[in-house]
């Protein structure tokens, strides 16, 4: 294993998309374009399927130094409702460009910090979504929520408004690696808004665990898992650090690349904590999940029906996803959208009656057959090309940069299907970039991914 994590350690995407975002081509997008595929995906899956839903709540009273997603750090809480008035106003304009009542079969609350929102706030934005919407029958909503700031009044006000998963990010129990990453909090906290959760009724608590993190030893891993025992979430998020810090924005300061833990480290890492988990009863699902066999994300694996986007893994697919809030990106399945970043900005063009989006992709019907096989590797771990539909051009292409993999055991490659191998698992970001002709084609200049593994 050592030997072919420092063959196969090299930057890679994590394809929550295809293309992936620095591959969007800007020139063959427009709002107008982008508009005409909502409506359209709109019209297709509303009725049989209903839509998902992706808010954006960006605001963190400090910087966690191991993150990279948007934020706006400040302890003005009184940002809060016009924030909120915003989203509300933005996802006015989306219903104005829909035929009926949008039927939202998934919400989730992301961030930033979605907690940093008192609980009143926080029904006064759902409860403003669904005046102009409906649940769909079999309706998952879902959180973030920080366990330093979640009170049981998050929990409760949630729960009433039809919230039954929570997410809380633990990231490590270590004093040092969370005084490094600036998230200081202890255990007591987590198993607080854990048990209030439970009480309350919700049916899904997960926590997102790191590996990877500055300091952090597999002592470290195995001692956070340990106490991960000790609650037994439901679901579990055990990922890589990604450690970018040359984008924008990023907090990831104060630690160097001397401060990491190698790949070879790294690996061992995960591979302690898969030992660990899977001997208490939870099964690996896709890429850095795990679940317990009777959590709704298990039995979506099981029935093939689980499904990646930009919120992750989930348990049920939708065509279409609406992105609501600063950077939030939406998916009608024929292209992306991203919303502009800055929070001035995003108001301005709210107060203007105008979708805040800044830039997009719209796939051509060759990038939607890969996508569906990048898809189909992530949750399924094999894709197979039996019919037409599956066919493009370049996939013999793909299947010889595929025949080394295929030496080293991560793969086995059929007549007409790949599948992925038990040891080729830890390596699914490396064989799904052998299908991404756009990254194969044109080779990124500049540094844009973490390493894969």
């Amino acid at each position: 294993m050592t030997t072919l994590v420092q063959k196969y350690n090299i930057a890679g995407p994590r394809y929550t998309s295809y293309p992936t975002v620095p591959y969007w081509n800007m020139d063959s997008f427009s709002g107008k374009i982008w508009q005409q595929t909502l409506i359209q995906s709109f019209e297709e899956s509303n009725v049989e399927e209903g839509i998902s839903l992706y808010i954006h709540l960006p605001f963190c009273e400090q910087m966690c130094t191991f993150c990279g997603c948007h934020k706006r750090i400040t302890k003005r809480h009184d940002k809060e409702g016009p924030y909120i008035q915003a989203v509300l106003k933005e996802w006015w304009l989306y219903c104005n460009l829909f035929s009926s009542r949008p039927r939202i079969k998934e919400l989730h609350l992301g961030g930033g910090t979605p907690t940093f929102f008192s609980p009143e706030n926080l029904k006064i934005l759902i409860e403003g979504i669904f005046k102009t919407a409906t649940k769909d029958e079999g309706f998952e909503f879902s959180f973030e929520g920080h366990p330093n700031n979640t009170t049981k009044k998050h929990l409760e006000t949630l729960y009433h408004l039809g919230f039954r998963r929570v997410s809380f990010g633990v990231q490590d129990y270590n004093e040092t690696v969370q005084k490094a990453i600036n998230r200081v909090q202890p255990f007591e906290n987590v198993k607080r808004v854990t048990e209030y959760a439970r009480e309350i009724g919700y049916t899904s608590v997960g926590h997102d665990i790191i590996f990877g993190l500055p300091f952090q030893t597999l002592e470290h891993v195995e001692q956070t898992i340990l106490k991960t025992k000790e609650l037994m979430p439901d679901r579990l998020a055990f990922y890589s650090y990604a450690h970018v810090p040359w984008l924008k924005g990023n907090g990831q300061r104060g630690y160097n690349d001397a401060d990491l833990p190698s790949a070879d480290d790294k690996r061992e890492q995960y591979e302690k904590g898969k030992l660990m988990l899977s001997k208490v009863g939870y099964k690996e699902i896709g890429m850095d999940h795990f679940a317990l066999p009777t959590d709704a994300l298990f039995k979506s694996m099981e029935s093939s029906e689980l499904h990646r986007n930009f919120m992750g893994y989930t348990a049920s697919k939708t065509q279409l996803m609406v992105g609501l809030g600063v950077s939030s990106i939406s998916d009608s399945w024929y292209g992306f959208a991203q919303n502009v970043k800055g929070l001035e900005e995003y108001y301005h063009l709210i107060d203007n009656n105008i979708i805040p989006v800044y830039r997009g992709h719209i796939l051509t019907e060759e990038e939607q057959i890969i996508r569906k096989h990048i898809l189909n590797l992530m949750c399924r771990f094999e894709t197979s090309w039996y019919g037409q539909e599956e066919y493009f051009p370049e996939l013999l292409e793909v299947l010889e940069r595929l025949e080394e993999m295929e030496s080293d055991g991560l793969v086995e490659i059929g007549r007409n299907v790949l599948r992925v191998t038990e040891e080729g698992r830890p390596f699914i970001r490396n064989i799904s970039m052998a299908f991404d002709i756009l990254l194969h084609r044109k080779a990124p200049d500049t540094r844009l991914f973490s390493m894969t593994i």
